[in-house]
């Protein structure tokens, strides 16, 4: 068989054709449900983050020891990161 008999014997619509007709009727309800969606994540991240960042200063405060040494070696890498 040749590669042009091949594509002929393929259907040339395939299912996509009856979900374009039924996707242009729900658009804007897809589009306000993704709007809605990301305006979530956005604030379970920041939520997360602000605790991610009270947790870290919090282990600060508990270990200053392990936070002190943790910053001698964040400086020791930007001593010695080269451009």
């Amino acid at each position: 068989m040749a590669d042009g008999e091949l594509r002929r014997n393929q259907p040339s619509g395939g299912p996509r054709d009856g979900r374009d007709a039924e996707g242009v009727a729900g658009t804007t309800s897809e589009v306000e449900d993704a709007q809605e969606g990301d305006a979530a994540r956005r604030r379970r991240r920041a939520q997360f983050l602000r605790e991610l960042h009270e947790a870290k200063q919090l282990r600060d405060r508990v270990q200053p020891r392990r936070a002190r040494a943790a910053r001698m070696r964040q400086q020791m890498r930007m001593r010695t990161f080269r451009w």
